[in-house]
């Protein structure tokens, strides 16, 4: 029998708990296709009560088809604490009878109302996410974690799964004044809601976490209204390092004046002593531009004196493009990053292993093809010892984009995969929205095809597990996609 049941003297429907996506669905439609009015049709969460009846059984012969994003939205909706919300998605439901393109009238009141309704469910699930502070109760076999959370509307459930990817070697429990979730690192279940008092106040690890999160404040990035927007008061009470707050703000001008007096203005000393070995003294301001490289082995000696910009001032040496005389495919990236430069080969750092492996999966072997940069020196900002990547300006591109055309001009390939926007702007002389061009295929003035997509080191700044593997397959699509054109 369905969760949902009808009584068909009150048009009542029953739903089995406040997420009961199933139950309203089915019931939904059976209503829908028997003419039932939403003003006819009255919806209740909680057992008992059912009437007799089921829901009626929908007419021989007809069916019901709505959007395949109005159940994607009724079903984030459904999470909603609105006691109107399963009114307001049935009348939806009957509308799209008739208005099969309703949710396409921005204008709409109830169009507007369930955006806004789905909307407010994914921001709270995404403060979930990030304010859930987990403290241990207990130690060895016997340890588990406990955390409190107050949620605006019913997303437990829904969002469980995401703790228990992040966190699936520990056994935790996550209250809510609504529902409570607990993994034992084999079953996710759920309890009925608790209070605050259920949950422990502190543990050993919090000094801890106190004085991580105190050091890796960064007061030079601090934008008070945006971080009040985005960590809303109301989660202070329960995060362990609220406290520092008004402290780091109030100390943030004259912490941000001593962080900027003792950043660094050189590299490391071991990137100097590189960089002595592949900057001679003697070289000449120019260089050998290239003009006369028959080869990609005399493009390459030529590139070691580059001058075309001053980015060779603070690289270690010229990263030049690794592969065959004649490929069938060039990789062009944005540029050498901290691993690439004191190797001085291309994608040989955490992109470059996500782009081997992609290849891999698609069956492209890199040994046939050339992969390169748009740029040849690394640029960074230094960050104690560390040196942060620093995206190239349009005249560090339009500069090195003598070497690119060289390169090109040489190996004379089939095709050219432009890895980001940055290799896209040097291939093509213009800014591209790569997310919309995402897969094409433009040709250049001389011929050339150029094949559009992401850099792997965006799949690399994606925190969200999900979101990280959706985007790598989206990668390894655009790969095959690649491959296919080059079987053609």
């Amino acid at each position: 029998m369905h969760r949902a049941l009808l009584d068909l003297s009150t048009h009542t429907i029953r739903l089995a708990d406040e997420t009961d996506f199933a139950g309203w669905r089915d019931a939904a439609r059976r209503l829908a296709l028997a003419g039932v009015q939403p003003e006819e049709v009255a919806w209740i969460v909680g057992s008992g009560g059912a009437g007799e009846h089921g829901p009626p059984q929908p007419p021989v012969g007809k069916s019901l088809t709505v959007p395949r994003e109005f159940v994607d939205r009724a079903e984030t909706i459904i999470c909603h604490s609105d006691p109107e919300r399963f009114s307001l998605l049935y009348r939806m439901l009957w509308r799209m009878r008739d208005e099969p393109s309703l949710l396409k009238i921005a204008s709409d009141p109830e169009v507007r109302c369930s955006e806004a309704m789905e909307k407010s469910v994914r921001r709270d699930i995404h403060k979930m996410r990030a304010f859930v502070r987990f403290r241990k109760i207990s130690e060895g076999e016997d340890e588990r974690y406990i955390a409190w959370f107050e949620p605006d509307h019913f997303i437990v459930e829904r969002n469980a799964p995401f703790f228990v990817r992040r966190f699936a070697g520990m056994r935790w429990s996550i209250l809510t004044p609504c529902l409570c979730a607990h993994w034992d690192t084999g079953e996710l279940t759920f309890a009925p809601g608790a209070e605050k008092r259920d949950a422990p106040a502190d543990d050993a690890a919090e000094e801890l976490w106190l004085t991580y999160y105190e050091n890796i404040f960064n007061p030079a990035r601090l934008k008070t209204n945006a971080m009040q927007k985005e960590m809303p008061k109301k989660y202070w009470r329960n995060l362990p390092e609220a406290p520092l707050i008004p402290a780091l703000v109030a100390g943030a001008e004259t912490a941000s004046r001593e962080m900027i007096a003792k950043m660094p203005t050189a590299p490391a000393p071991h990137h100097a002593k590189l960089q002595a070995r592949h900057w001679p003294a003697s070289a000449s301001i120019q260089g050998d531009d290239g003009a006369d490289a028959a080869s990609i082995v005399e493009l390459r000696e030529a590139a070691k004196s580059c001058r075309r910009c001053p980015l060779w001032r603070d690289a270690t040496q010229t990263v030049f493009g690794e592969g065959p005389d004649n490929p069938r495919v060039v990789f062009v990236g944005e540029q050498p990053g901290d691993q690439e430069d004191i190797a001085g080969k291309p994608f040989v750092g955490p992109a470059g292993k996500v782009f081997d492996a992609v290849l891999d999966e698609a069956q492209i072997d890199r040994r046939k093809t050339y992969v390169t940069n748009a740029v040849k020196h690394f640029k960074f900002e230094p960050r104690g010892k560390r040196r942060i990547h620093s995206k190239p300006n349009a005249g560090e591109i339009q500069a090195c984009r003598w070497w690119l055309d060289k390169e090109l001009a040489l190996t004379k390939p089939d095709l050219i995969v432009a890895l980001g926007a940055t290799a896209a702007q040097a291939l093509l002389g213009e800014a591209i929205p790569i997310t919309r061009m995402r897969g094409q295929v433009v040709t250049r003035d001389d011929g050339l095809r150029v094949f559009l997509t992401i850099h792997p080191s965006f799949i690399l700044r994606i925190r969200e597990q999900g979101e990280k593997d959706a985007e790598r397959t989206r990668f390894l699509q655009d790969m095959l996609a690649v491959k296919e054109f080059l079987a053609n």
